[in-house]
């Protein structure tokens, strides 16, 4: 323990969960949320170590990892290229925070928890147990209209009714297999069957919102509140949605008064579940989706459109959680 500016700072060793392609580029990657937050702890001298799924393992009752070791160097963060085995509890924080696909052997990840008291954001159980389409209809009243099917009839009523509609599969990310249909599309049948694994996959189907094509909002939630800093992502030029993360997509965006309101009890709801830290893809008002796997708080963009240090916003509320959990 040290005295800092005459608060107690808590050295802390943390675990980063990250995606197998994230440790192969994690060096330099400042687009990624993970480097701000690792960097962060590591400047302010906490031990922070990082492993994937694959490296997870439980002996009996007990939960193991073998990861590596962190360090910064010139405003960098590198890791040590040799594999050290350590029990998850003997960490003060897990950052679980792997990509989707939430396949099977993301499942199984979330298990080896099942057997981990050490505060762990966000939560892997409530992970399992929400799926980013289809829970966001907890807030129903906050999205367009929806429904999670595999039937072909009942889409192709639904894409009756609205004219315009958007399919997605429910465990994917980033934009990954979603389809748009508009009514009279020659190849309704075909994208339909396609979707849904000839009627034998659920996915959700959403009535289309025209002002997709200015983008979408991603709303950061924290805890109990939700960020005053937002961005808007822009469609790429031969999409409807947005799917390329570099700046010529990517634009600063102010939340309305409305939008605050509304979606506290948003955050207030996830944070309950175990979920503190989560993305709403917002479109005129409307939630679309609720990223909980690995939410990205695009803190490159926000740091240079407000002039902020969001990585510190968002680093001290978490050693703050790790220390109440004690």
């Amino acid at each position: 323990m040290d005295l800092v500016g005459g608060k107690l700072n808590v050295m802390k060793k943390i675990l980063f969960v990250i995606d197998k392609i994230e440790l192969k580029y994690f060096e330099f990657n400042n687009l990624v949320t993970n480097f701000w937050l690792i960097k962060e702890f590591l400047e302010n001298r906490n031990e922070v170590y990082i492993t994937t799924i694959p490296n997870l393992l439980l002996r009996g009752d007990t939960a193991y990892t073998k990861c590596y070791e962190t360090f910064a160097d010139k405003g960098n963060i590198f890791y040590k290229d040799v594999k050290i085995e350590t029990a998850i509890n003997d960490f003060d924080l897990v950052m679980f925070r792997p990509d989707p696909p939430v396949d099977i052997d993301y499942i199984n990840a979330t298990y080896i928890f099942d057997f981990v008291s050490t505060k762990v954001v966000n939560s892997p159980r409530a992970i399992r147990d929400f799926n980013e389409k289809l829970h966001s209809v907890y807030f129903k009243d906050l999205m367009s209209d929806n429904m999670v099917t595999s039937s072909l009839k009942d889409i192709e009523a639904f894409l009756a009714l609205h004219k315009q509609i958007v399919l997605k599969p429910l465990n994917r990310c980033f934009g990954s297999g979603v389809m748009y249909l508009y009514e009279g599309d020659p190849n309704t049948r075909t994208i339909i069957n396609t979707m849904t694994n000839n009627e034998t996959t659920l996915i959700m189907v959403q009535s289309f919102i025209s002002g997709v094509k200015r983008g979408d909002k991603r709303v950061l939630t924290l805890g109990d509140k939700v960020l005053k800093y937002c961005v808007k992502k822009l469609p790429s030029n031969d999409d409807f949605k947005f799917n390329t993360h570099n700046d010529n997509f990517i634009s600063g965006e102010e939340l309305t008064s409305q939008e605050r309101e509304d979606f506290t009890p948003v955050a207030k709801k996830l944070n309950s579940l175990g979920i503190p830290m989560a993305g709403l893809d917002v479109i005129d008002g409307k939630i679309i989706e609720v990223n909980v796997t690995s939410p990205c708080y695009f803190i490159k963009e926000i740091n240079n459109y407000y002039n902020v240090n969001l990585e510190k916003e968002i680093c001290d509320f978490l050693l703050t959680e790790s220390l109440l959990s004690l």
